[in-house]
């Protein structure tokens, strides 16, 4: 057995980059997407422009649930799914402006499942998204 190969460790993929942290606002008195992580909050919706359309490829660090990580944006349910995904998930800015788009994101709002820290965080810091849930209502 060559003892070589096994104590080198195998390769790390690159380290993500992290978009500035005046892009996001992080609500620490909140509960997050996940419990000891605050919600991540885009700055401006305006800097969303993820596809509208077309079918996506989420990547390892935003869904790990299955091997399939694709969605097809024409499906309201898998479009809905991804929006969540990414909502909870999202580490940085990048994320949330490379998947959600803001029109779409308004659009789907009223009807997304997230959990109540996320929801409120970004509605919060955007008056539209209150505004489409109110008049969802």
């Amino acid at each position: 057995m060559d003892s070589a190969r096994l104590a080198t460790p195998p390769a790390r993929p690159p380290a993500r980059r992290r978009a500035r942290p005046q892009r996001l606002s992080s609500q620490p008195g909140r509960p997050g997407g996940r419990p000891g992580r605050p919600a991540l909050v885009i700055a401006s919706l305006d800097d969303l422009h993820g596809p509208a359309l077309g079918t996506v490829e989420l990547p390892l660090w935003l869904f790990w649930s299955r091997p399939d990580r694709t969605f097809d944006l024409s499906d309201p349910e898998l479009r809905r799914w991804l929006y969540e995904i990414v909502l909870r998930e999202a580490g940085c800015a990048e994320d949330l402006a490379t998947y959600l788009d803001r029109d779409t994101l308004i659009a789907l709002w009223p009807g997304l499942y997230l959990p109540e820290g996320v929801r409120q965080a970004w509605e919060d810091r955007h008056p539209a998204l209150r505004a489409a849930a109110a008049s969802a209502a």
